[in-house]
């Protein structure tokens, strides 16, 4: 037998010779070769299964034109910009809620607000003789805040121009005036904060007749001059020194068979000494002609927390929203423009446009149970008009899918704007630009949102279909 076969024998016989244990070599050397075999065959099945697919999803491709095909893209990256912006001219007529006084906030400053109504006769005049006796003026405060332990006195002073429901009155509106005025006129020392408050205010009697000083103006009428173009209304504001209070009112009609809220009673007595009463509404059913009076005093913050840049186009880390029409967050997408305007994009549907504003908290005066619990977005058109997105009004009354609340948990807001964005991809006019203001509906408290080169800026995700 040759040596070349012989010697691997001898070596294998001799390293068993005497070794009980003969499945110890064998089990040691077929657990890797097992091992590989089933890697190997696993690898292979994945292969071959691929190469089917692509196979099969190929299959006919070549045959279908291209305008058959879409291709779904998502973006994160398109770039958000904010800046805080302020509009002293907004306008506020017939509104939900009236508001009087001041408010002070260490980071925006402070804010007065005011306000014009007309007000209303309750019935219709007798014409019989009468002597006044005295007049009271009874009010609903919705809400209060503010130092209630000091002294704070109301002023009432005439308008000289006639007002109506069906014209525009804005917020830095300057209310003329006849130089007829009541002030001084102390509110009631029991307010009481963050509750409803009814309180009835005793008003001179000279007021009492002075409003009834010719009886013959004291009719209604839509063909000529009546009691409103007699007295055209009244201006309310408050003093209330370095102690501020801020009080909510709403003068807005009452339900059908709701109660009266803000009125004045005259009370008097004809000539056989008979006592009698009338009314003059100013929460009348019919509703009168009223409007909001707002200043913003941004200089009174705190330095070190003040507001740096208003309207100046600065992309500050910080962006400010502020309730009774004060600074608000104009967000700007030049991304969105530049794929609107990109020609090898083609038709595009837009699947999902959202985006996420993340809140600032200092701990203190701003923390997740002070700032508003939601948000509103709205845009403006080449004419100036603001219109609120369309999104908010998408499946319920209750705005779900717009979404715009507070997430606690992740500290910002999200919108869901899909609708706004198709809108503007697909308007040719360029009436619409690719921004949004965020603002607050109804309500009193201030947010701080960050921005821009902050470590967690305004973030737009947006997914689209190209066809």
């Amino acid at each position: 037998m040759s040596p070349n076969i012989l010697m691997p024998i001898m070596i294998f016989m001799t390293r068993y010779f005497n070794n009980f244990q003969h499945t110890c070599r064998l089990v040691s050397v077929s657990r890797p070769i097992f091992k590989i075999f089933h890697l190997t065959l696993i690898a292979l099945l994945v292969i071959i299964t691929g190469s089917c697919e692509k196979g099969i999803l190929k299959i006919g491709a070549d045959l279908l034109p291209k305008s058959d095909f879409v291709f779904i893209q998502s973006l994160d990256t398109l770039s958000a910009w904010s800046y805080t912006m302020y509009d002293d001219s907004a306008r506020t007529d017939n509104p939900a809620l009236s508001f009087l006084g001041q408010i002070y906030d260490p980071y925006f400053g402070t804010t007065t607000a005011e306000f014009v109504t007309q007000i209303r006769m309750g019935g219709k005049w007798d014409d019989q003789p009468f002597t006044v006796d005295s007049l009271k003026m009874y009010l609903r405060f919705l809400g209060v805040r503010g130092s209630t332990d000091a002294t704070h006195t109301l002023r009432l002073s005439e308008i000289s121009e006639q007002i109506y429901t069906d014209s525009a009155y804005y917020s830095n509106r300057t209310v003329p005036l006849t130089g007829y005025e009541l002030s001084d006129i102390q509110l009631p020392a029991t307010l009481k904060n963050d509750t409803i408050n009814n309180v009835v205010i005793k008003l001179p009697v000279e007021f009492g007749n002075y409003l009834t000083r010719d009886t013959s103006k004291l009719f209604y009428s839509n063909t000529k001059p009546d009691f409103r173009s007699f007295f055209k209304g009244l201006y309310f504001r408050i003093n209330s020194g370095t102690d501020p209070l801020f009080i909510t009112m709403s003068l807005a009609p009452p339900s059908k068979l709701g109660d009266y809220y803000n009125y004045l009673i005259l009370f008097m007595h004809d000539d056989t000494g008979t006592a009698k009463q009338f009314f003059f509404i100013i929460d009348a059913q019919n509703r009168n002609a009223a409007f909001n009076k707002y200043s913003h005093d941004y200089n009174t913050a705190v330095p070190g927390k003040k507001i740096q840049h208003i309207n100046d186009g600065y992309k500050d880390t910080l962006t400010y929203l502020q309730y009774l029409n004060g600074v608000y967050t104009k967000v700007v997408l030049p991304g969105l423009e530049n794929l609107k305007n990109d020609p090898s994009l083609g038709e595009i549907a837009v699947n999902k446009a959202r985006l996420i504003v993340p809140i600032f908290f200092d701990g203190d005066q701003f923390k997740p149970s002070t700032v508003p619990p939601d948000l509103i977005l709205r845009y403006k058109t080449a004419s100036g008009a603001k219109y609120i997105v369309p999104d908010y009004s998408i499946e319920s009354t209750y705005h779900t899918f717009f979404d715009g609340k507070i997430d606690s948990t992740a500290n910002v807001y999200r919108f869901n704007i899909p609708a706004f964005v198709q809108a503007y991809l697909e308007d040719a006019t360029d009436n619409v630009k690719p921004e949004l203001e965020i603002f607050q509906g109804i309500g009193a408290r201030n947010v701080i949102l960050k921005a821009n080169k902050n470590k967690t800026p305004v973030k737009f995700e947006f997914t689209y279909t190209k066809f």
